[in-house]
């Protein structure tokens, strides 16, 4: 087996399931109890938020452990929306963000907020100057993710941030689930205001993850109860999940320099070998994308029927976002990037990870070649 669709989850390391089901089996109390196993359990969620705090070089006092992305996408804009409703009522993303935060967005609309939504180039790329354009007295929150979790491009977040420093009032959300571990990014040089990550996507568990809020910065919460995390993020802490994800981004940042640069010279092969197959249009820009995904077309034929004709021979990739993928629609990412909707019906999606290598690529490309050419055959 050949698993090429790590941007929808990856393998979570060894050592990060053993540590959960160390934490789960022997320091299963509540961190709010009040007895020793309670003391214990808190010390572990302490270290952990201590250690991905170091890792991604904030303070303990700016992480806050959520259930993913989609949460954490949720919790910076709905959060902000909440508490600064009276200050202004426009926030500002682009036009092909992932489904937690488009989504988060349409609500907010239902409730009398006004969302801009930036246009992308044909790289899946939003203009500085469109942002700049498109901010108003009443904008209160920006939100544009890292890295594009369908075609690989990565935004110009710095820039971005660089911008808003003469709009101090409007606060920066940055959705990075694509990009720890695959792109360096200065949370604070790039005056980010809140940062989401997801630990399955960098071989951690899923329903892991952290918010980054910068110290100073609030947001109203959305869940009421007990007041865990600081009172912003009430229910019972999961402190094995905590520590695994502190372990897998531990372990993921140590790989990523090796890792990277097989991951590049990966993605180099893979696509020089898809221009090689005929009538294939490669998406991912060669340009301002990261190094773990590769996006393409083969035209004529549909992306599910070609995913079944690669995972006969073991082969596994995606189409759109695993959040997209069962809808059997266009992706809105490609539309949006002036892709034909007949192309776009035929996007496949490879997205690699540290673990995956040179020899793997190889084969996965033959078996590329090998079933572009039997469907074809079909077809005629």
């Amino acid at each position: 087996m050949i698993y090429l669709d790590n941007s929808a989850t990856t393998k979570p390391f060894k050592e990060v399931l053993d540590s959960f089901v160390t934490v789960s089996s022997e320091y299963y109390g509540n961190p709010s109890s009040l007895h020793k196993m309670g003391a214990q359990a808190e010390k572990l969620l302490s270290q952990a938020r201590e250690q991905v705090s170091k890792l991604l070089k904030v303070k303990p006092s700016e992480i806050y452990f959520t259930s993913g992305g989609t949460e954490g996408n949720n919790l910076a804009i709905k959060g902000t929306a909440l508490l600064h409703k009276n200050k202004g009522r426009h926030l500002i993303t682009s036009s092909i963000e992932h489904p937690s935060v488009r989504s988060a967005m349409e609500q907010l609309e239902q409730e009398g907020f006004e969302v801009t939504y930036l246009p992308v180039d044909q790289h899946g790329r939003i203009s500085v100057a469109d942002l700049e354009s498109a901010i108003r007295k009443d904008t209160i929150l920006i939100s544009i993710m890292h890295v594009n979790n369908e075609v690989g491009t990565v935004q110009p977040i710095e820039e971005i941030g660089e911008l808003l420093l003469k709009h101090p009032a409007i606060l920066f959300h940055v959705d990075a689930v694509q990009s720890i571990g695959k792109l360096p990014l200065s949370l604070k040089e790039s005056r980010v205001d809140f940062c989401s990550i997801s630990g399955h996507k960098f071989h951690g568990l899923k329903g892991t993850g952290a918010l980054y809020i910068r110290e100073g910065t609030r947001l109203a919460p959305l869940f009421s109860g007990g007041n865990q995390e600081r009172k912003l993020r009430s229910g019972t802490e999961n402190v094995a999940g905590a520590v695994a994800m502190a372990k897998a981004l531990r372990m993921t940042l140590t790989k990523a320099e090796t890792g990277l640069t097989r991951m590049k010279r990966i993605q180099s092969m893979l696509r020089n070998g898809l221009t090689e197959i005929e009538d294939v249009q490669i998406h991912t820009p060669h340009d301002n994308a990261a190094p773990h995904i590769i996006n393409f077309s083969l035209k004529g034929i549909k992306s599910e029927v070609f995913i079944h004709s690669l995972e006969q021979k073991g082969i596994f990739v995606s189409t759109t976002s695993a959040c997209s993928s069962k809808k059997k629609s266009p992706s809105k990412t490609l539309l949006e990037m002036g892709v034909p909707e007949t192309l776009a019906e035929s996007a496949i999606r490879i997205s690699l990870s540290v673990e995956n290598s040179i020899e793997e690529a190889s084969t996965a490309l033959e078996a590329f070649k090998e079933s572009a050419n039997q469907l074809r055959k079909v077809m005629k």
